[in-house]
């Protein structure tokens, strides 16, 4: 199968065996992120760095003034992280040593955004804001949200894009010094911390027939036994279900899977008017429509009818693949995306046959987090499974 690598820029840049040795270890192409949330990371191999902090959400290109002209959302630049045009640099390097390159875009995730833009970001139904989670159903935040795409995605001499957090955001975060995991909140404790009560949606539940004050009401009193750990908070739609009630709990899907898919399509829309032909888009997805994070919920026979294909998570088994497998439809990327850094629970040493299952249920290529933070030894096992596939 096509395989394909994801890259920072300042993992290339300024190492100049960089390129090489990504196209050594067997891998056709090259995920290079041109948009990407605040992050700290290793880079084990570099000359000049160990250690890289982004310390927000921001662009790895020199955006366009025109574009952003008299916008008050407007995508911030890079520090000294990523100077100048950082990503259109790796392109050229990694491309010179024949792999294609695509676009990684990250959108609905950005600390900073939410900061300095607090009305932008989701309000759980106890008031907080989460600034880290743009609230998609807002015209301003869709808006700017599909002229990011295409400006990110569409850079000079790129082939395709992935979009990450084409969907809603909600508590789970992975942030800093996170302590958030004190009680166990399982899938429907998750959802219902993650109902945004944010003005706009407050009007979307309203045209579902749903008072968004007896609403938020009712969230947080289907919380409070979760609270006390005398409630399980699992059971998948279920247990959302059981705990808010058919009623609140289908009307708040509806109106949030909406808003989720029309981003979709405006973003995907977006991305083609900005391409040359034969540009993909693929989008970072988890079949499950309510489920919030950087694989964004969707509805498989929708976002196959949308986009180019999918980007799956399948590092804990590829069974997520199998709903987008079953719409059969002729020619649509489903890329399984393991991890092969074994510090971040990857398993490089299983990745043939974690590969193989893959393939078996679906998967027409791989993508391989992360060829930047894994370490050498991690990466001789990659090479060894792809030349041995």
């Amino acid at each position: 199968m096509r395989a394909s690598a994801f890259v920072y820029p300042w993992d290339v840049n300024g190492d100049p065996a960089a390129p090489e040795f990504v196209a050594g270890l067997g891998v056709e192409q090259v995920t290079l992120a041109a948009a990407y949330h605040s992050t700290r990371a290793l880079t084990p191999r570099h000359p000049r760095h160990r250690v890289v902090t982004a310390e927000y959400a921001a662009v790895l290109y020199p955006p366009d003034p025109a574009r952003w002209q008299g916008r008050d959302l407007r995508p911030y630049e890079a520090g000294d992280w990523a100077p100048g045009d950082a990503y259109g640099e790796a392109a050229a390097a990694l491309a010179q040593a024949g792999l294609e390159v695509h676009t990684w875009v990250v959108l609905a995730h950005n600390s900073r955004l939410g900061a300095e833009h607090p009305r932008t970001s989701v309000v759980n139904a106890y008031g907080d804001r989460y600034p880290w989670a743009p609230c998609v159903a807002q015209p301003t935040t869709r808006a700017y949200l599909a002229d990011l795409a295409a400006e990110a995605a569409v850079r000079p001499g790129a082939r395709g894009t992935e979009l990450e957090s084409a969907g809603w955001y909600g508590l789970a975060h992975l942030h800093a010094h996170d302590k958030t995991g004190g009680v166990g909140l399982g899938d429907a404790g998750q959802y219902l911390m993650s109902l945004c009560f944010c003005p706009h949606c407050r009007e979307g539940y309203d045209t579902q027939g749903l008072d968004p004050d007896e609403l938020a009401a009712a969230v947080r009193a289907a919380l409070e036994p979760v609270w006390r750990g005398s409630a399980p908070s699992d059971g998948g739609w279920a247990g959302v279900e059981k705990l808010l009630g058919e009623g609140y709990a289908n009307g708040t899907r509806a109106w949030r899977d909406e808003r989720a898919r029309t981003l979709q399509e405006t973003a995907v829309a977006a991305v083609r008017a900005a391409a040359p032909e034969g540009f993909r888009v693929l989008l970072h997805a988890d079949p499950v429509s309510y489920h919030c994070g950087a694989n964004a919920g969707v509805d498989p026979a929708h976002i196959l009818s949308v986009a180019d294909g999918v980007v799956v998570p399948c590092t804990g088994g590829a069974g997520l693949l199998t709903p987008f497998a079953e719409q059969g439809r002729d020619g649509a990327v489903l890329a399984a995306n393991l991890t092969v850094v074994s510090g971040m629970g990857g398993r490089p040493d299983t990745l043939a046959a974690d590969a193989a299952r893959a393939e078996d249920l679906g998967a027409t290529e791989l993508r391989l987090y992360h060829a930047g933070l894994a370490s050498d030894g991690d990466l001789a096992r990659v090479r060894a499974a792809l030349r041995a596939g």
